[in-house]
This record gives C-alpha cells, structure tokens and sequence, in this order.
C-alpha cells in the first residue's frame, strides 16, 4: 500500500508497456508514423490508448465521440475496441492531419465505424443536439483546443446517456495548472474546467496521472 503517487519513470513507463495488451500492428504503425512529425506532442500515448479501448469495452461503449483527432491513433483505438455496429462520431478542423488518420483508418478495417466532422467541433456538436441526439451516447474524449473546453463539456454532458463517460484529456497541462505564474489562455481554461467538474453535481468524476492528466467523469 502507499499513501502517494509512484514517480514513473523510463524504467515504469518500459514495463507498463511491456504489460498492456498489444497494439494492433495498423495502431503502432500510426503511432511510430506520428512521432517523427513536428507536433507529435499532441498524440495520446500507447498507454492511454489501451485504456480508452479498456474503457470502451467496460462502459459496454456503441455511440462515442471525440474532440480533437489530430492524426487519429485515439480514434482508432476506440473504433478498433467499439462493436461491429459501434460508431465514433470524430471531430476535427485540419484535414492535413485527419488525411493521415483516414489512411490509417482504412487500413485497420474500421473507417465504416468512423464518422469524421471536418469543421468545428461546436457546429458539429450543437447539430446533433439539434438533432435530438441529447442522452444517446456512451462515451466523450476532449482532447482539442483548451480554451473551449468548457463548451465541449457542457455539450458532450448534454449528449451523454446516464452512466456515460466523458474523458477529458491534458487536464494536468505538463504541471503548469498548479503553477500560479502560468495564466495563459490555455492553462487558465483547463484550471476553471477542473474546478467546475470537482463541484460538479451531475457528474462522478476523478482526476487521473495518466499521460498528460486525464478527468473521467460519469453522468449521474
């Protein structure tokens, strides 16, 4: 037992690795592919991608939707965990980045499970409440621009069945949301959205170490 957080480490992260289910050879090949590019910095990392497909799989997850696909390994390790009939509905502006994911996508097989919003993600999200598609989905990833967290959360709450998940991801920000001296946009932002969901009563939620700081936060 231990009343702290263990530091991880290289030698952690090797074994963590060495202990989760296998990638898929189309998902590690993204991600190898991925990791040479300048902004590889905003992909998720093996270990969370393994546990979204976890949770996937636990939440009994058919309707999802994510915001922020950048090149698309977070998109593919939920539709690769989603049912046959399972669909991810995911939202994206740059069709530079969502070109790699949509060859990655076809590759695996699964590009039939992924409907890929190439706008912004508000616009996407308002259409299926319009839609009356409020309650009917299982599971959210948030994982885009930081300063409009907080109306992604709001909408994906309102899309979200009861007992469904919404993830929010980088709510850790690489340390700076407990730094006092970073008040940038994008800090300042993940800072009020941590604090609205920790007295959040329409939601379960906990905040996790994992990968860059990870919320999961359940509709009650």
């Amino acid at each position: 037992m231990s009343s702290s957080t263990i530091v991880v480490n290289d030698n952690i992260v090797a074994y963590l690795l060495d202990h989760i289910r296998a990638e898929s050879h189309t998902a590690r090949a993204l991600r190898e592919a991925t990791a040479t590019m300048p902004a590889a910095v905003m992909q998720i990392s093996p270990l969370q991608g393994a546990f979204m497909a976890w949770m996937v799989h636990q939440f009994n997850v058919r309707n999802a939707i994510e915001v922020g696909t950048f090149t698309g390994y977070s998109a593919l390790c939920v539709a690769e965990a989603l049912p046959a009939e399972g669909k991810l509905i995911a939202c994206d502006v740059s069709e530079e980045w969502t070109d790699i994911a949509q060859d990655y996508w076809r590759r695996a097989g699964v590009e039939s499970k992924i409907d890929l919003q190439l706008r912004p993600a508000i616009e996407t999200l308002d259409e299926l409440l319009a839609n009356n598609r409020a309650s009917t989905f299982d599971f959210a990833f948030i994982d885009a621009d930081k300063p409009n967290y907080d109306g992604y959360y709001e909408r994906c709450l309102q899309l979200l069945r009861v007992g469904g998940v919404v993830a929010v991801d980088n709510v850790l920000w690489s340390g700076q949301v407990a730094n006092e001296l970073s008040q940038d946009s994008s800090t300042r932002a993940i800072r009020q959205l941590n604090d609205k969901i920790k007295s959040d009563d329409r939601v379960s939620a906990v905040m996790l170490p994992v990968g860059d700081g990870l919320t999961l936060a359940t509709k009650l």
